[in-house]
């Protein structure tokens, strides 16, 4: 099946295919694996049936021209990879005949045309507008993970300019629900963190009702030069949170040792979380309460302010 069409990544129409290949030779085509029927009337190169681009390329000749990508397969087309693009998320104007279906997520909104841009031949909602609903509305440790991801490709002296937009869009939402957590979650986002991982654990320790710890935060020798950085830390009490992630720390069990020393020579308490910790925190939450009172500090936290209505945890 040729895949020379701008926007198709290896997605047709069945009429397009059956008029190039022949009824028969499509019908074995599909029988062998060669094509899969993705939709209705859309049909995708075997191969290629767990592609993000060719699902959606799918998914919009499925639609028609009225759909624009959005949500999480919109951020994760503009480079911001910290939440699976599938299934597909499609917003199309209200009164359209799209519904949800398996592999594909509808949404209805306002004014697409003036909000979409072209990535690799597809329709896609600006990112600025799409943050603006993830916030609002979804996972608020995956919506600000995607944030930062945001932040950190915007040059340093344009991020607060790139915050901004992001801010209207959010007050110029027609629904007005979750306008006040996602600017809560627009003003903690940094651009700062090195992972998906650490912006959700920066978003736990927060709505946990910890004081906001420092991002990323260097650790510098006699000369000045930076060490190594803390993942999250409160450095007026020397506090710190490292996360431990099972790819970035497998093997560096020598080095971590020595941060650890190093960091506890310098007078610091660190709590350190792993990946199964993400789960379930309570132990982080004990060892950090235990830490700030060492330090003298009882905190008055309030449980949970950021989560969202009928909030599922997952890792």
């Amino acid at each position: 099946m040729t895949t020379s069409e701008p926007g198709t990544h290896g997605a047709r129409r069945k009429s397009d295919v059956r008029r190039q290949m022949g009824d028969s030779a499509m019908r074995g085509a599909l029988r062998s694996g060669e094509l899969h029927a993705q939709w209705r009337g859309v049909l995708v190169a075997g191969t290629r049936t767990a592609d993000p681009l060719t699902v959606a390329a799918a998914a919009c000749s499925f639609a028609g021209p009225a759909a624009v990508i959005s949500d999480w397969t919109a951020t994760w087309l503009h480079g911001c990879t910290a939440v699976d693009p599938l299934p597909v998320h499609l917003t199309v104007p209200s009164g359209h005949w799209l519904r949800a279906r398996p592999g594909l997520v509808a949404h209805n909104g306002l004014l697409l045309s003036d909000d979409a841009v072209e990535i690799d031949g597809l329709p896609v909602l600006a990112l600025d507008r799409v943050l603006a609903d993830l916030l609002c509305r979804d996972r608020p440790q995956d919506a600000l993970a995607v944030l930062d991801q945001a932040l950190a490709a915007v040059a340093p002296a344009e991020r607060e300019a790139f915050r901004q937009r992001v801010g209207e869009r959010i007050t110029n939402r027609s629904d007005p629900r979750g306008r006040r957590r996602a600017a809560q979650l627009l003003d903690l986002a940094t651009g700062l963190t090195l992972s998906p991982a650490e912006s959700r654990m920066l978003f736990r320790l927060v709505d946990l009702g910890f004081p906001v710890p420092q991002v990323n935060l260097p650790v510098h020798d006699a000369r000045g030069e930076v060490l190594f950085l803390l993942d999250h830390a409160w450095p007026e009490y020397r506090i710190a949170v490292e996360y431990d992630g099972h790819a970035a720390h497998l093997g560096r069990e020598d080095e971590d040792a020595a941060r650890q020393a190093e960091l506890e020579r310098r007078g610091f308490i660190v709590v350190r979380v792993r990946a199964a910790d993400m789960r379930d925190l309570s132990r982080v939450e004990r060892e950090l309460d235990t830490a700030f009172r060492a330090r003298g500090l009882t905190l008055n936290r309030k449980i949970g302010t950021l989560q969202p209505r009928r909030h599922r945890e997952q890792p």
